[in-house]
């Protein structure tokens, strides 16, 4: 058994990293901790009460190095890059769920601010499993997808040979409330989100330089990319749509079939996805259509599993020598 540990386990991605590590096969829970500690993981979470009883620790990197080969970060972003910078080099494996490591060095301080760790950047992997699978097996430090990057490069890389990368491409991605994280603000509020839908941050959200970055190392093209969040009243669950222009005939879905032929989390459907579907699960749902030279993708991932935890732990499979899909949870919240 691996010991690891998760260093921010009061948010909801933490909390779905210990329902996942304490039935795992390979894992020991062996540390978790928050930014305050002094606490129980079943004060922190009244749904584990009765299922485990474990401190949480205040968050130290003697501390992370003493009690893990390997270590969650499930940290706001910005909180990340201070335990990463005295963890690299210590014998720690480290899976960050945060945008510190995900950008190059400009793109990230001109969406985030002044990075405190440039020296380890450039060997972070990007934690994008179907894409980066091999790169992880060998990785010291894997960066997290984020969950909007996550559902739309999955969907849109399969496309990029056969569209017109000249054309503008525009990203409609829908969230649960859950993506914001813990974190009380006016959009948030129950108010607000109940019975309603919006938009947030269109054409400037941060994750839109996190999918063009990915879209050239990956696809090997630059390209436009036109990106609109919206938040809606689901706790959980994330629909992308895509459209964009092809530049010849396709048959969309033989694309699909063909590209993620042999990638078991990815699911090729047949009529337009269901958030619901992959609502609790590891899976990626896809769907595509075209009319003419128009490209429709449309995708659904649960924003935070696949969209984070799920993600991470299938890196830390792969990183521990593991399969990559163990302890990874495949049956949706349904009705």
């Amino acid at each position: 058994m691996i010991k690891v540990g998760v260093v921010g386990a009061s948010g909801y991605t933490g909390l779905e990293l210990v329902k996942m590590l304490i039935a795992h096969n390979g894992f020991e829970l062996s540390y978790l901790a928050t930014t305050t500690g002094d606490t129980m993981i079943e004060t922190l979470h009244s749904a584990l009460e009765g299922v485990i009883t474990f401190p949480v620790d205040k968050a130290s990197q003697e501390d992370i190095v003493k009690h893990c080969e390997l270590v969650f970060l499930a940290l706001p972003h910005k909180a990340s890059m201070g335990l990463v910078k005295g963890l690299m080099g210590k014998g720690v494996k480290i899976v960050d769920l945060s945008a510190d490591y995900r950008l190059e060095l400009d793109t990230y301080e001109e969406h985030y601010c002044p990075h405190e760790d440039k020296e380890h950047l450039d060997q972070a992997v990007y934690g994008l499993i179907e894409y980066y699978r091999e790169e992880i097996r060998s990785a010291e430090l894997v960066a997290g997808a984020g969950c909007y990057p996550t559902a739309s490069l999955l969907g849109i890389l399969p496309f990029i040979p056969y569209i017109d990368t000249l054309a503008p491409m525009f990203i409609d991605a829908k969230s649960g409330v859950s993506g914001a994280g813990k974190g009380l603000s006016e959009a948030t509020h129950f108010v607000t989100v109940n019975d309603n839908m919006f938009a947030y941050n269109p054409l400037k959200h941060r994750h839109a330089p996190e999918i063009t970055e990915q879209i050239d190392k990956i696809g090997g093209v630059k390209m436009s990319v036109n990106f609109v969040p919206h938040l809606i009243p689901t706790t959980r669950g994330e629909l992308v749509s895509i459209y964009a222009t092809l530049k010849e005939d396709i048959d969309p879905l033989e694309i699909l079939h063909q590209h993620y032929a042999d990638d078991r989390f990815i699911r090729i459907r047949e009529l337009p996805v269901s958030i619901k579907n992959t609502a609790g699960t590891h899976f990626c749902d896809i769907f595509a259509a075209s009319n003419g030279n128009a490209l429709f993708v449309n995708s659904a991932i649960d924003n935070i599993l696949r969209g984070a935890s799920s993600q991470a732990l299938a890196a830390a499979n792969l990183m521990c020598g593991y399969d990559e899909g163990m302890g990874l949870p495949t049956i949706a919240y349904v009705p």
